[in-house]
């Protein structure tokens, strides 16, 4: 049974949902099917390698421009790009990812210390400076990688769901001769 649309397409029971919105302004959505498509197809091949995706995030960078100086304080990220308009939070629950990036390198460091100290000491293995070590490597490295953390994330994000059209200013957005 149709829903009444004329489509032909729900039953008469289920709510009537509108067509897909076409948006006002082409150029507002990245061409395809669902609005995303690899930033290579939207920039003319001018995306950012994984490479320097990434290299831009470790160093508290613009995953996408390459510009810095996003951090007020040391926990307080802007919220967009000052050069291209990234939007660093890219949908709601965005920093979950970077709260397990940072609990990932938090155990992977204290991992490290915990066995270089165990190699370093057996047969005689000093407990409580071993103990008193990794509590200052579990307080010390979450607060030090913290803003690395919220940066890298988002290019590990934007590896994983290439930018959009309306995401950035794609004037700014690419290889640049010097992530300026």
């Amino acid at each position: 049974m149709a829903d009444g649309n004329g489509d032909g397409g729900e039953a008469a029971d289920t709510p009537s949902r509108p067509a897909d919105p076409t948006p006002v302004d082409p150029g507002d959505q990245a061409p395809g099917p669902d609005a995303s498509v690899p930033a290579e197809s939207v920039t003319g091949g001018r995306a950012v390698p994984l490479g320097r995706l990434l290299a831009r995030g470790a160093t508290l960078a613009c995953p996408a421009c390459g510009a810095r100086g996003h951090f007020r304080q040391w926990v307080r990220m802007a919220e967009r790009c000052h050069r291209c308009g990234l939007r660093f939070e890219r949908i709601e629950g965005h920093w979950i990812g970077a709260i397990g990036l940072n609990t990932i390198v938090s155990f992977g460091a204290l991992l490290v210390f915990l066995i270089v100290a165990l190699v370093l000491t057996i047969p005689d293995i000093p407990v409580g400076p071993l103990v008193l070590g990794n509590i200052v490597v579990a307080l010390v490295v979450p607060v030090v990688f913290y803003p690395a953390s919220r940066t890298l994330w988002t290019a590990v994000d934007i590896a994983m769901r290439p930018l959009e059209a309306h995401e950035v200013d794609w004037t700014e957005v690419g290889w640049g001769a010097s992530d300026r």
